[in-house]
């Protein structure tokens, strides 16, 4: 807060008005509530100057949210130290009902509404801290396991409800400082539900996830099962945080103390941190030394293997040296019979390759032969064919002639008229059927021909298939 400056000797309107509010604030109450360090302090009114200092417009909301997040971020420091040394006096775990504990919910809780956006539903506005707290697994998988355990809780209703055991379950893993820095390092999915001013988008924000890395030290077992969390009055009892402010600091001893539980709190982080360091380097380790192992293994069954198989190669070295050796002195022995032998089997060889190369020459003849013969015999069936749509086409003209005929015919008969000239063409008619007639025998004498002359081919070249080689 401010500093407070000496009441000036000379009245203004303003100091007037400033005194009558005093005054009449003082048939109330004749203390005021101020900061003193890391505590809330009562002073006497006429103790203290009501002359304010130049400090923005009251409306002002930059100033307002500005004062709320400082007045949250002191409330936060005095929770959270109050919250560790009451713990650590106590010496045992802590539960639901310890009411320090109880408090620094509360104030986590409003820490979390400052600034938050409305949501409207169908029921009207609805304000809840329960959406940027479950978007924390995203970002830290271990938080999936207490969002699913919040989400699977049966007395819980509300979102608010679901918020108040997430705190509560993230505090007993002694994962919340890590939680609420992952959370504050994404602002921009922060934005969806929160003012650009309010306490999470501010570095006060950080400085809250910070100072609860202390609360690592504590131990907390909470029944999450019989707990109403969903009807909680999320008051700050401002009592818990008070002291006289005439009174003095606390003496050098209590400095003291309480400097080396601040060093106690970071060793014992620090160690916590450091253990876990080297429980991942000792399974590392491990690891390694398994591998190392696992490869000493196979260079010895490889060395072995080796010395195996040069073993087995100076053996078989020497048992070829051997047998060379022995070959060749039967080889001198049996050299002079042998040459006859050879000299005989390369001439039998020599003449077996001629033979099966006349073979050979053969076969592609007969093979040249054969399809020669196949392409005789398709260009025969193309003809065949050809003549055959020929003689289709002449035996239908013969049968239209003959309609002709029959209709002159019937005709010639109808009338007389006319008769010589219709004699005339029917003998020419006649003429024109026998000379086609004739033509078609021709032509069928031709096919019997072409049809006895590719049995003849085709009897040819099963001859030569079956041929044998």
């Amino acid at each position: 807060m401010s500093a407070l400056t000496p009441q000036s000797d000379t009245p203004t309107p303003t100091t007037d008005k400033i005194t009558q509010a005093a005054m009449e604030t003082i048939y109330l109450c004749k203390f005021r509530v101020s900061m003193d360090g890391e505590w809330l302090c009562l002073r006497e009114l006429d103790d203290i100057s009501l002359t304010p200092d130049p400090e923005p417009s009251q409306e002002d909301p930059n100033y307002l949210m500005a004062n709320e997040r400082m007045n949250l971020m002191n409330m936060a420091k005095l929770s959270i130290k109050g919250l560790i040394e009451s713990a650590l006096n106590l010496g045992r775990t802590l539960d639901s009902d310890y009411a320090p504990l109880q408090q620094f919910f509360v104030v986590m809780e409003h820490c979390l509404k400052h600034g938050l956006k409305a949501k409207k539903t169908f029921l009207g506005q609805n304000k809840s801290f329960w959406g940027p707290l479950e978007l924390v697994e995203k970002f830290v998988p271990e938080a999936g396991e207490i969002t699913a355990s919040v989400k699977d809780l049966p007395g819980l209703k509300t979102p608010v409800g679901r918020g108040r055991a997430w705190l509560r379950l993230a505090l007993m893993q002694k994962k919340l400082s890590e939680y609420m820095k992952a959370l504050i390092n994404r602002r921009e999915i922060l934005s969806e539900f929160y003012e650009p001013n309010a306490l999470m988008m501010e570095e006060e924000g950080a400085i809250i996830a910070g100072l609860l890395v202390g609360l690592n030290v504590i131990d907390a077992n909470f029944c999450m099962k019989g707990e109403d969390l969903d009807s909680q009055v999320g008051v700050i009892d401002f009592s818990m945080y008070l002291k006289d402010g005439n009174s003095s600091k606390g003496s050098e001893g209590d400095g003291q103390i309480t400097a080396i539980l601040d060093q106690k709190n970071y060793v014992e982080e620090l160690n916590r941190h450091l253990s876990a360091t080297v429980n991942n380097l000792q399974a590392k380790v491990d690891a390694l030394e398994k591998s190392n192992t696992k490869l000493t293994e196979e260079l010895a069954v490889a060395n072995n293997r080796i010395i195996t198989l040069q073993e087995e190669m100076e053996r078989v070295k020497e048992e070829s040296s051997y047998i060379l050796e022995s070959n060749r002195k039967v080889n001198k022995q049996d050299r002079t019979a042998d040459g006859h032998a050879l000299t005989e089997a390369r001439k039998q060889l020599k003449e077996e390759t001629q033979l099966r190369l006349d073979v050979e020459k053969e076969l592609e003849m007969q093979i040249g032969m054969r399809q020669e013969m196949e392409l005789a015999m398709k260009m025969l069936e193309k003809d065949v064919c050809e003549k055959q749509d020929a003689l289709v086409v002449l035996r239908q003209q013969l049968d239209d002639l003959r309609a002709l005929k029959l209709e002159l015919s019937f005709k010639l008969q109808s009338s007389d008229l006319g008769m010589k000239q219709k004699s005339e063409l029917n003998s020419r008619l006649e003429e024109k059927t026998s000379q086609m007639a004739a033509t078609i025998k021709l032509l069928e004498q031709s096919e019997k021909d072409l049809v006895k002359q590719a049995k003849t081919l085709n009897s040819a070249a099963n001859k030569l298939i079956q041929k044998p080689h």
